[in-house]
C-alpha cells in the first residue's frame, strides 16, 4: 500500500532562545523619571539550511528606548527555531522560512522581551503583531526593482 502524499508539510522541531541581552544604562535614575521614552524596534529574520529538509530560522528583535536623548533601555534578542519542511521546492522553502517560521517564533520573542523588560522593573512593552507575508512581499518587490526587473508574481 502506497503512502498518501499530503503535499508540503511544515513542522516545528524546536524553539529556543539563542541569544539575549538587556541593558538599562541609566539605572537607577531612570526609575524616578516619568516613563515616556522614544522607542525604536527593529525585527529581522534569517534562515540557514541545516540539511535537505530542515532549516534554522532566527528572529532578531532589537529595541532601544531613549529619554531626553539618553539610552534608557536596550533589549536584543534572538528567538530561534528548527523547522522541518517536507515536500517543498527551494522557492517555497525560502518563502516559508521568511514568513510562516518567523510568524511562529514571534509570540515567543514577544513574551521573552516583555519578561526581560518587566524584570528590569520598567513598564512592559507590547510589541505589535507583524504581517511577515507583507514584509516578505515588500522586500521581494524592492529586490526586483533593484535588479531592474518587472513585477513580482507570488
Amino acid at each position: 500500500m502506497a503512502e498518501a502524499d499530503f503535499g508540503a508539510r511544515l513542522s516545528i522541531e524546536r524553539v529556543y532562545l539563542r541569544d539575549v541581552s538587556f541593558e538599562s544604562p541609566q539605572a537607577p535614575q531612570v526609575f524616578s523619571a516619568e516613563w515616556k521614552p522614544k522607542v525604536q524596534v527593529d525585527v529581522n529574520a534569517r534562515s540557514t539550511r541545516l540539511d535537505e529538509q530542515r532549516r534554522e530560522v532566527v528572529l532578531t528583535v532589537s529595541i532601544e528606548a531613549k529619554m531626553d536623548d539618553k539610552i534608557a533601555m536596550i533589549v536584543e534578542l534572538q528567538q530561534a527555531g528548527i523547522f522541518r519542511m517536507e515536500n517543498m521546492d527551494e522557492a517555497l522553502s525560502e518563502h516559508v522560512a521568511a514568513t510562516a517560521c518567523p510568524a511562529a517564533l514571534f509570540p515567543y520573542a514577544r513574551e521573552a522581551v516583555d519578561s526581560l523588560i518587566v524584570k528590569g522593573t520598567l513598564p512592559p512593552l507590547n510589541l505589535a503583531p507583524i504581517n511577515f507575508d507583507a514584509v516578505y512581499a515588500e522586500a521581494k518587490r524592492r529586490w526586483t526593482e533593484q535588479q531592474g526587473g518587472g513585477e513580482v508574481v507570488n
